[in-house]
């Protein structure tokens, strides 16, 4: 079983307010959770423009720490930009497998967010009708579908994925996080530099081989 698992949160820093999974097992999605979760920190507007959780709808929401146990149990957790939601999720214990990562190895040359492969692929796959992307579950369903299809070509098992995990400054090219996530980092810098000098000074615990590639390209704006 691989465990496919995605949280919504209250801006890039973490603070959760959604966490979801789905299973795959023998190729299926099965087994969908989903939680609404009432964080640690004030939303911010930002990210609410993305997912479209309000303060309101999580405020009578049990916090994180009552949730949790109901994820955990999987020797491997699966996640589009798994750096991101392993951050935010210390308690899951298992191998983490990123979805986002092995697309680029299968598939250089893409735009490597969650739906921009999901229509370059033609995936086939039917997220839950009453939510929309950016949403925890809805983006599960498309990242297990994308998933099967990278084991599918690939002939990958589980284990064998959780030894591409390993990354290289060299391999820092896109975007991992963030709204420009999936998109390569000089075009980044092209369109929006001061994003990327934003994100070196506001958010310390940057990867050092993200903020290697981010100052790269800062210095070559600059």
């Amino acid at each position: 079983m691989l465990r496919v698992i995605d949280t919504e949160t209250c801006g890039l820093q973490g603070g959760i307010v959604e966490i979801a999974s789905v299973d795959v097992i023998d190729g299926q999605i099965v087994n969908p959770m989903s939680d609404l979760v009432r964080p640690d920190r004030p939303i911010s507007r930002q990210a609410m423009a993305v997912h479209r959780i309000s303060e309101a709808m999580v405020a009578d929401k049990p916090p994180i720490e009552a949730l949790i146990t109901r994820y955990q149990g999987s020797a491997y957790y699966v996640a589009h930009n798994a750096s991101f939601d392993r951050r935010m999720l210390p308690e899951m214990h298992g191998e983490w497998i990123c979805t986002m990562k092995l697309a680029r190895q299968l598939w250089p040359g893409l735009t490597y967010g969650n739906q921009a492969l999901r229509q370059h692929l033609r995936l086939d796959v039917t997220p839950p009708a009453d939510l929309h992307a950016h949403r925890a579950l809805y983006d599960c369903y498309v990242t297990a579908a994308l998933l099967i299809r990278i084991m599918e070509t690939s002939g990958w098992d589980a284990a064998h994925m959780a030894t591409r995990m390993q990354q290289t400054a060299a391999e820092v090219d896109v975007m991992p996080f963030g709204k420009y996530r999936g998109r390569p980092v000089a075009d980044v810098a092209k369109r929006d530099p001061g994003y990327l000098r934003w994100m070196l000074e506001a958010i310390p615990d940057l990867k050092p081989a993200l903020r290697n590639a981010l100052q790269k390209q800062v210095n070559q704006d600059d």
